[in-house]
């Protein structure tokens, strides 16, 4: 299998920018936020999320970071950490019942990986995205038995084996799958859906 490329969740990048900017928007960094709501906010993770609104006059963003930490701190703000998180969470994803899954996911992969050297995985807790420019791909071990490749294909008309996700009427990137059960069932067909996706988010 090529070597996945991880890179950092945007989500993560976000967040670190929130943490990053917060002393300088709001006044205050973050420990020092968390050190005083701790201190003299209430208990509840959503009346904290008012009490910063109303008592300090912080935006919804700032008023819920702060708020969500207080109550649990993570590492979901480091880049750094969620790299380092990265390989853990596909292990978690392809073991115990679903572990079967692996050699589908290990050869998906492969396939990514070798579409262009822009392409990076930016793994979750329940599945992993493929990304170039944006989403146009995802591996999601839906059941014991099956991968999900979920597809960022557009208004393409859903021939077989892509099945509609309802994804384009919602608003959603992905927009078909095929689902997989075997390594072998990843054929020509498979891939050439799979970089018909990747030429889309050129």
């Amino acid at each position: 299998m090529a070597k996945p490329r991880f890179a950092v969740h945007p989500g993560v990048a976000m967040a670190h920018k929130v943490v990053a900017n917060m002393k300088q928007k709001t006044g205050r960094s973050l420990e020092e936020w968390i050190a005083l709501v701790r201190d003299k906010g209430p208990s509840a993770e959503k009346d904290r999320v008012l009490w910063l609104k109303s008592r300090h006059g912080l935006g919804t963003l700032y008023a819920q970071w702060i708020a969500a930490q207080s109550v649990s701190k993570t590492d979901a703000a480091d880049p750094d950490a969620y790299l380092r998180s990265a390989a853990k969470y596909v292990d978690d994803l392809f073991s115990g019942p679903k572990a079967a899954l692996r050699p589908i996911y290990e050869e998906l992969m492969g396939i990514a990986m070798k579409l262009g050297k822009d392409v990076t995985a930016t793994p979750c807790k329940t599945f992993v995205p493929l990304r170039r420019r944006y989403v146009f791909a995802q591996i999601k071990p839906t059941t014991r038995t099956r991968i999900d490749l979920g597809l960022a294909l557009g208004q393409t008309k859903p021939v077989s084996p892509l099945i509609d996700t309802g994804g384009l009427a919602k608003g959603d990137r992905i927009t078909h799958r095929i689902p997989i059960a075997s390594a072998s069932e990843i054929d020509a067909t498979v891939k050439r859906w799979f970089k018909a996706a990747y030429d889309l988010d050129a």
